[in-house]
């Protein structure tokens, strides 16, 4: 019997990635099949539901589904979701799909066949639903109106162009995974399936496991955090995104051999374990926090730690809107559909010149002047103009291989500070 949590939605883990004869024989009759391409986002999500870490999603959401998870976070068996999971196709290509039959979906991008899917059902994206779904979802508290919200997303919200951009069909229905790309090569030692992290934590005898979501470089901020949960929980899950990001974002690869050298060099290592998923970034601050958690959930974290800003973009959200969005969610009473893995909520962290030392707004009574700000956004500006980065911002072994990253780039993207980023909003 396991002392880890239970995987989300009661089921354990639903893995719908094949194996051994069954994928081989799958793989032959994909090839005889219909083809549909996923965009970047679709293929992240199928290989999640492919090795269980969507539990209890089997494929692609129903109306029904779709529509309860942006009203209510409620699947339509009562089951906790915080964000659509849908797979979308244009007007002509699902004409030509009848509802019942099975298809290939591929990768356009690798022109690799990665799932078959049956479509059980067709359901329109007209602008009004994307619309609907952007309001619920991307919406936070730092626009205080629909129209507010309008005036700014559409040119400045990644997520919000993804869904507006999507085509304009939705298909639901089971999946059967045959590949999760190039991520378990590409990123081997880090890429890591549900099964694979619970099993490590069972190794290890831990019970409570906070997980570090990243998706920058990790700065002393993150190490910060990192520290106090290793304090108060058996081992912490350093947790990468290694799916794609917007344009500026570090990649993976280089986030990675941070992380390596921090974890190295600064942390007692047995109390640390570093993996990857291969989902992009939606920036849906408090909603994509509540992602965060129940997918974390299946790989075994009883905490995902929560900060400033987790999973903001811009000034769209509330500097800790995704801490206080744990305490409106419904909790289901059916056991098992429920969200389980609890938010670990630590204040705004930064650098301290007068404490010596790391500080957070609950533990620091000095000024803005005495703090150095930490965020990965403006950690990102200095270094891709060029600039000098104040003491105690990082640790001088990760500046120096974002130096060398940034100093190898033939084309610089604008980075815009925000409110977040700058310590303007407290």
């Amino acid at each position: 019997m396991s002392n880890l949590i239970p995987p989300h939605g009661g089921k354990g883990l639903t893995c719908c990635l094949l194996q051994g004869a069954e994928l081989e024989a799958e793989k032959k009759k994909a090839a005889t099949l219909k083809k549909l391409a996923v965009s970047p986002r679709e293929k992240g999500d199928l290989i999640m539901i492919g090795i269980g870490g969507f539990s209890p999603l089997t494929g692609f959401m129903t109306k029904a589904d779709w529509k309860g998870v942006c009203e209510n976070f409620l699947l339509s068996d009562g089951t906790f979701w915080p964000i659509p999971v849908t797979m979308s196709a244009t007007k002509a290509d699902a004409a030509n799909i009848k509802e019942g039959e099975e298809i290939a979906l591929y990768d356009p991008e690798n022109d690799e066949i990665m799932a078959t899917m049956k479509v059980t059902e067709k359901y329109e994206m007209t602008e009004a639903n994307k619309k609907f779904e952007c309001e619920k979802v991307f919406m936070g508290e730092g626009s205080k109106t629909v129209e507010d919200f309008w005036k700014i997303a559409k040119d400045d919200h990644p997520g919000v162009q993804m869904v507006m951009n999507q085509k304009e069909i939705n298909l639901a229905g089971p999946v059967k995974v045959l590949s999760e790309a190039e991520y378990p090569t590409k990123y081997a030692g880090v890429y890591m399936r549900p099964a694979e992290s619970r099993k490590i934590f069972e190794e290890r005898g831990w019970k409570e496991i906070a997980a570090l979501q990243l998706r920058n470089p990790m700065h002393r901020s993150h190490e910060y955090l990192c520290k106090i949960a290793v304090e108060v929980c058996d081992g912490v899950f350093i947790h990468s995104l290694v799916g794609n990001l917007k344009p500026g974002d570090i990649p993976a690869e280089v986030r990675v051999k941070c992380i390596d050298v921090l974890v190295k060099k600064y942390f007692v290592e047995k109390n640390v374990v570093q993996g990857g998923y291969p989902l992009d970034m939606r920036y849906a601050g408090p909603r994509e926090a509540l992602l965060h958690a129940t997918f974390r959930q299946n790989y075994g974290c009883s905490r995902m730690i929560i900060g400033r800003d987790h999973a903001g973009v811009g000034d769209f959200y509330g500097m800790f809107e995704a801490q206080t969005i744990f305490n409106k969610i419904p909790h289901p009473a059916e056991p098992g559909k429920a969200l389980l893995c609890k938010p670990l909520m630590i204040d705004w962290t930064f650098y301290c010149f007068k404490c010596d030392g790391m500080a957070s707004h609950r533990t620091c009574p000095h000024g803005k002047a005495d703090r150095v700000i930490l965020s990965g956004t403006m950690l990102r500006k200095m270094l891709s103009e060029g600039g000098q980065l104040p003491d105690h911002f990082g640790r001088d072994e990760v500046v120096e291989i974002l130096r060398q990253y940034y100093e190898g780039l033939t084309e610089k993207v604008e980075i815009k500070l925000h409110g977040a980023a700058t310590g303007a909003q407290k």
